[in-house]
């Protein structure tokens, strides 16, 4: 993935993107950047930053988002846009892979309180 450089343009765009970092920080990790203008840019904006970066790149940053940051539409949205259609599905975490839910940890500590009485 090519770096985004600092330019007047991406520094404005990066302040309004993630406002919350300074601009320098936040091009610093492209994927991660990308992906908040994939949620977030305008058409406009997203037409100059592409000046920048090629198509793969864009998939790169798509397929490496950092989970929450591209919402399911706008990443339905790119995806089709860069010839993906269906879109890939998401990758899995470790979480998503968890058991949850009351019942589970209902079974786990009554198995851990009958494993410390003898039970």
């Amino acid at each position: 993935m090519k770096t985004i450089p600092l330019t007047p343009y991406t520094e404005a765009l990066a302040r309004r993107l993630v406002w919350f970092e300074e601009p320098p920080e936040a091009l610093s990790d492209p994927v991660r950047f990308l992906a908040y203008a994939m949620a977030r840019a305008t058409h406009e904006e997203m037409t100059i930053l592409r000046g920048f970066m090629s198509d793969d790149d864009l998939r790169e940053a798509l397929d490496h988002a950092p989970p929450g940051i591209i919402d399911p539409r706008s990443r339905d949205f790119w995806n089709s846009k860069l010839g993906r259609y269906p879109a890939p599905p998401l990758p899995r975490t470790a979480i998503a892979d968890a058991p949850t839910g009351w019942m589970h940890s209902y079974r786990r500590n009554t198995a851990l309180l009958n494993a410390s009485i003898g039970g």
